[in-house]
């Protein structure tokens, strides 16, 4: 564990000189650059580093630093058949008008071949270089249990002084002719949900919606990706992360509509917890007043203290409405993990390659 010391890399920044570690969102908005990993759960994890400055070198995986799970040792906490199961349940729950949209996922656990090189930062290079994301980062707090490495194309939050943003994504395909109607009410409905959740601290009118599912291109698939913005109230400014974490936290991309309603449908169907999987992943840099959370998505984290020894976890998972086939949503979820885990275990090269 000694040779991960902590660390925070996101933005062509990289973070070191761990000075605080608080679960109190409060923090965000004193003084200092912060970390930050927020559980789907609710567990919130806020790390203050004093020595951040640019990455100067281009972030590459450092020899002998990552070694992969086996491709075949990947086990999901709902197979095939659980997945479809549930995919129909949510369906009679829609049909009893209980809920619009419940956002289904699984979680992946593999056993890491060799915990001593085992390096999140290491895997983040891997993932930079095999499926490169806008909102790619890494948090390494190994005394806190804190290991992630996020490949997330997803903006959960957003924040310059009182202007405060929202990228929900909803709507998968392979090429941009496989995204559907169905992708789009998806979306749609989601942005109702966001609107709703930052319309809780905005100022009453300036939530917009600039940009209305458009379509963007990730390795391996695209996404319908739309643009929520607005302006703190002045009630909210001195409190602004615990308050804009309070109104809109899960993130409303990844668990449904109405939130409360698809919330209790998640309780009841998925069987393993998200952890730092669909939360909220990025920095804070409290004395600017600016900060970047992405929703955690496209994400890895090692858990040393699993029974069977050190895992590596991954989740992915699909938006499910009325129209939804089960069979499809499976295949969804796959195409959303089957690249990234090939990466995580060494068998893609940089992006659009794959090592024979």
């Amino acid at each position: 564990m000694h040779d991960f010391p902590p660390m925070a890399r996101f933005g062509g920044l990289i973070a070191t000189d761990l000075r605080d570690v608080t679960s109190d969102p409060a923090a965000l908005d004193s003084t200092g650059w912060w970390a930050v990993i927020a559980d789907f759960e609710g567990a919130v994890v806020c790390a203050r580093f004093a020595d951040v400055r640019p990455a100067t070198a281009a972030h590459a995986p450092a020899p002998g630093r990552w070694s992969g799970p086996q491709p075949a040792a990947w086990r999901s906490s709902l197979d095939r058949d659980a997945y479809t199961a549930s995919v129909r349940r949510i369906r009679e729950h829609i049909a009893a008008g209980e809920v619009y949209q419940v956002n289904l996922c699984r979680v992946l656990t593999a056993p890491l071949p060799d915990p001593a090189r085992a390096d999140v930062d290491a895997l983040s290079a891997v993932l930079a270089l095999g499926n490169p994301a806008p909102y790619a980062g890494t948090v390494r707090l190994p005394a806190h249990g804190v290991e992630v490495a996020t490949a997330s194309p997803e903006l959960y939050l957003r924040r310059a002084g009182r202007t405060v943003e929202s990228g929900p994504i909803k709507g998968t395909g392979r090429i941009a002719e496989d995204l559907s109607e169905k992708d789009r009410a998806e979306n749609v409905m989601i942005v109702d949900l966001v609107r709703n959740d930052l319309g809780r601290v905005c100022a009453s009118g300036t939530v917009t919606v600039p940009a209305l599912c458009a379509v963007e291109e990730h390795p391996g698939l695209v996404h319908l990706v739309s643009t929520v913005r607005g302006e703190l109230a002045e009630t909210h400014e001195k409190t602004a992360w615990a308050d804009l974490l309070g109104a809109t936290f899960p993130p409303g991309s990844v668990t449904g509509a109405p939130k409360s309603s698809a919330l209790r449908i998640i309780d009841e169907l998925e069987t393993a917890p998200r952890g730092p999987y669909c939360g909220g992943i990025g920095w804070v840099d409290a004395d600017r007043r600016t900060g970047e959370l992405a929703v955690g998505i496209r994400t890895f984290w090692i858990d040393r203290a699993a029974p069977a020894g050190p895992v590596l976890r991954f989740g992915a998972g699909a938006g499910i409405i009325w129209d939804s086939d089960p069979d499809r949503e499976w295949a969804e979820t796959e195409l959303k993990a089957s690249r990234l885990l090939a990466v995580a275990s060494g068998l893609h090269a940089a992006s659009g390659g794959e090592r024979r």
